[in-house]
């Protein structure tokens, strides 16, 4: 124990151990990414994205939400307003990347700039919820971070390089239950983010208000007034439980 807190108070360390131990972590979380990854392969090849172009995103953007969400909202013709539009939607689905790395600054944050900030670009939906538990235990080596980031990211490129290959030849997703993808993503993550029934107030709000919404406003707008219900409701909750 002694060890543990030395070592927080130094500053995280780096081992070839921890490399090792990153990847071992995000092993069990690989085959539900991979098939979230060849959802989006396959969406962007029906979008009509070269290999290149899918590539360059799936390893740029790397953001696979935001991808598979901007792909379907993708306007036909670019506009001004629809580039606003698909530029909202996609933020507001990335917003959940504020607290991911304000949650990881507590044990990164004395990293220098150059090394913590290029890290943050790989960070990831299971990763983030794999490794917190790996630091709630008492973990402090920065290259189980990196180890983690890695296998998830040569997993996500391969994956969504067969989902493009396998694109074309896919004409209606829904055939395969690919359209289910995301919903059942998103529903996967919410089961280790429990923290006891007073939070379902927000998550409930939220779900009303995003379903009321995509019944009366078309397109997307589901999402970005669900999130922001939700917010409200929870910060509202939380003062309550303060008070």
């Amino acid at each position: 124990m002694t060890e543990t807190r030395a070592a927080r108070a130094d500053g995280p360390t780096w081992s070839l151990a921890g490399l090792r131990l990153g990847a071992a972590l995000l092993l069990p979380a690989l085959p539900g990414m991979m098939a979230f990854a060849v959802a989006v392969g396959a969406t962007e090849a029906r979008k009509g994205f070269d290999a290149l172009t899918s590539l360059l995103m799936n390893v740029w953007v790397y953001a696979g939400a935001s991808q598979l969400v901007a792909m379907e909202v993708w306007p036909a013709h670019m506009t001004t307003a629809g580039v606003a539009a698909l530029a909202l939607v996609v933020a507001t689905v990335n917003a959940r990347m504020l607290l991911f790395g304000a949650s990881l600054r507590p044990w990164l944050g004395p990293l220098p700039a150059w090394q913590i900030y290029p890290l943050l670009q790989f960070t990831t939906d299971p990763g983030w919820l794999v490794l917190m538990r790996y630091r709630a235990k008492g973990g402090n080596d920065a290259a189980v971070f990196v180890g983690g980031a890695l296998v998830v990211l040569v997993a996500w490129v391969a994956a969504t390089m067969v989902g493009y290959a396998a694109g074309a030849l896919v004409a209606d997703p829904r055939k395969f239950a690919l359209d289910l993808v995301l919903p059942i993503f998103f529903a996967a993550m919410l089961v280790p983010l429990w923290r006891g029934r007073r939070r379902t107030i927000a998550w409930g709000v939220a779900g009303a208000v995003a379903l009321a919404t995509q019944y009366l406003v078309p397109g997307w707008w589901f999402i970005i007034v669900g999130a922001i219900a939700g917010s409200v409701a929870e910060g509202f909750a939380a003062e309550v439980r303060r008070g």
